[in-house]
């Protein structure tokens, strides 16, 4: 059903004092409260294009319940040169809806929104904290931002977050006929209604009322699979003076290439005659790509720009050679230029980032779906991804930052979609043994030896290259389960390959390791792995994710103090679940005592049902971490 709205509601909507709006908190709905520690009381979100610009006028009042809900009620507006904050402006009110006080632009902090790594960036961010001192109460504010570009608009996320209720919400785009869009409702309870205004404006508008907050459950899938979010994408665009037009992945990879990438690879023939000097005898294209990556490497650093187009266009290649520093998208421009010196063909692609394994929507193209961008090899049988802004990790590696997902290849051909590699639970295995003695006092000496692969590889990164003297700290918090220890020696060596090996070797003593009393000894059988238990959460409604898997085998063999022997009832445990397996066991044999543990975590997807053998895994994996030795003596 088409509605028809005014340009002066609209107005009206947004410009109005609601003076006469009663925020009381005992007027929210019951059924809106269990698991909420905020309420939406209402929303209006309005964006419009207007002449190569997007304005977006935002209204909101929520109720904040309970401390947990400060962050909520927390404003941040972020902005730079090309993105303009006006009119922020708000009240506050008490439990009873009572005005209580008003805020503005003045109280508001105003930060650089660079981050450490950044060498500049024209971002900044204002934010404002309401402190009241009771709960419940309410904020109503306001605010206007200019975009000036039309390629990306903000998604609208009533509930951003657990323990968000939304009592009203309402997202308005409006835009001339002419001005084509897409759009993609996810979890979206109300569908969109399209209308046109008196002024002749195309308007798209979603409504939502008395949505339920949703509880915030250990091991729940990523939150785009079930928060609501609605995304919209423009056909024709204009973005920092270049335009274009995309529907799909394919134009919008060829949109990159072609304005974004393109002539911005040129090098100096000094780099030129680098590259073929470094490759001089190697016919391997993959060898001749690793002896490049590895000259990248020890070449740059990685420094954040983000300036204007900066966001999305890298910097000449011929800078970078000259600075010997860049950014995520510098650095890929640059190796790929450096490869195309050897005539080695590469993909600038873009991926979102970070642990969790976002990937880019197969049936909705947008630009706002990556962070950062890596580097594809499409070599024949062996594709290969780069990640060029670490100066330390691996050829062929991308570690758990940008493993398992799909990214956006931007090719000559136009954009493909396409899906890194997964490191499975077998590929993630850190394997330790040790071997200790314990004398009749209580004090412990011996070497431990740890393998780390895959992701886990990553563990020992921070050590590595560190003064001695800083390694022994780093070491001491890793195994902070062994009392007073003291490191006599220790070294990590790494072997880069595409399944990368890093190696940890050490040599230690810890002064009353275990406690002695009365002729009697006792210590903890497994100091430095343990596994902790996890919350049980009753009625579960979400899906069981488990978003990485790995493997830990752990065995360590204690010579004990001549004359004791163990008065303990033998460790035997063994479980089998779906999403993981453990098993530990001792056996005492001629004065030692030999331990293997053994732990597998299954990455994957399962039913809200197995929560609780999830938690109850969890739970005898932490009994049978903690158990602990009594030696007496013969």
């Amino acid at each position: 059903m088409k509605r028809i709205f005014t340009a002066l509601i609209i107005l009206l909507n947004f410009g109005r004092v609601n003076a006469q709006a009663d925020y009381s908190a005992s007027l929210i709905p019951k059924d809106l409260l269990p698991y909420a520690s905020a309420v939406i009381r209402n929303q209006n979100v309005y964006t419009e294009v207007k002449d190569n610009t997007t304005i977006y006028r935002i209204k909101t009042a929520v109720t904040v319940l309970n401390k947990n809900g400060d962050d909520i009620a927390r404003i941040v507006v972020w902005y730079d040169k090309t993105n303009l904050i006006k009119n922020i402006k708000g009240t506050i009110y008490d439990e009873f809806g009572k005005f209580t006080g008003k805020f503005s632009e003045k109280n508001f902090e105003d930060v650089n929104g660079a981050n450490d790594f950044s060498l500049f960036e024209d971002s900044r961010l204002k934010h404002y904290i309401p402190s009241t001192g009771s709960y419940p109460f309410t904020i109503e504010y306001e605010y206007e931002l200019k975009s000036k570009q039309t390629l990306n608009f903000r998604d609208w996320k009533p509930n951003p977050e657990t323990g968000l209720a939304v009592e009203k919400s309402s997202f308005t785009f409006a835009c001339k006929p002419d001005f084509n869009i897409r759009y993609k409702e996810i979890n979206m309870p109300a569908k969109v209604s399209i209308g046109t205004t008196t002024e002749g404006l195309k308007t798209y508008t979603w409504q939502l009322n008395n949505l339920k907050a949703l509880r915030s459950e250990p091991f729940s899938p990523l939150a785009e699979s079930y928060l609501s979010m609605v995304k919209i994408a423009p056909q024709n665009f204009v973005y920092a003076g270049i335009s274009g037009s995309f529907t799909n992945w394919k134009e919008l990879g060829q949109w990159t290439y072609s304005k974004l990438l393109l002539n911005r690879q040129a090098l100096p023939p000094e780099a030129i005659y680098k590259v073929k000097e470094l490759t001089a005898g190697i016919t391997d294209i993959k060898q001749k790509a690793r002896k490049i990556y590895e000259y990248m490497q020890g070449k740059t650093r990685y420094i954040s720009v983000q300036v204007g187009i900066g966001g999305y266009q890298p910097f000449l290649a011929g800078d970078v050679e000259r600075l010997n520093y860049g950014d995520c998208k510098a650095l890929v421009n640059y190796t790929q230029a450096l490869f195309k010196a050897a005539d080695i063909p590469s993909w600038y692609c873009v991926v979102e980032a970070g642990s969790n394994k976002v990937s880019m929507l197969n049936d909705f193209a947008s630009m706002d779906q990556g962070n950062h961008i890596i580097l594809c090899l499409p070599l024949k049988g062996d594709t290969t991804f780069l990640e060029c802004t670490s100066q330390k990790i691996p050829f062929g590696f991308l570690s758990d930052f940008t493993d398992d997902r799909t990214v956006l290849a931007c090719t000559p051909e136009g954009g493909k979609l396409m899906h890194t590699p997964k490191y499975t639970a077998a590929d993630n295995l850190q394997v330790r043994k040790a071997v200790f003695t314990i004398n009749n006092t209580g004090d412990l000496s011996g070497n431990m030896a740890t393998i780390y692969t895959g992701t886990q590889y990553d563990n020992t990164e921070d050590l590595v290259g560190e003064p001695l003297s800083e390694q022994k700290k780093t070491v001491q918090k890793m195994y902070a389960g062994i009392n007073n220890l003291d490191i006599e020696k220790f070294d990590v060596k790494q072997d880069k390959k595409e399944i990368p090996v890093s190696t940890e070797n050490i040599q230690l003593d810890a002064r009353e390791f275990a406690s002695a009393d009365n002729g009697k000894v006792y210590f903890s059988l497994n100091p430095v792995n343990k596994l902790r238990s996890i919350r049980d959460v009753r009625n579960r409604t979400k899906p069981v994710y488990i978003n990485r898997g790995y493997v830990d085998e752990d065995e360590i063999t204690y010579a004990l103090p001549a004359g004791y022997h163990p008065d303990t009832e033998p460790l035997n445990i063994s479980l089998s679940k779906p999403f993981g397996k453990f098993k530990a066991s001792t056996v005492y044999h001629d004065g030692k005592l030999l331990y293997k543990r053994r732990i597998e975590i299954i990455d994957g997807t399962y039913s809200k049902e197995t929560y609780q053998d999830l938690v109850a895994f969890y739970q005898a994996v932490a009994d049978a971490d903690s158990y602990n030795i009594m030696l007496v003596k013969n």
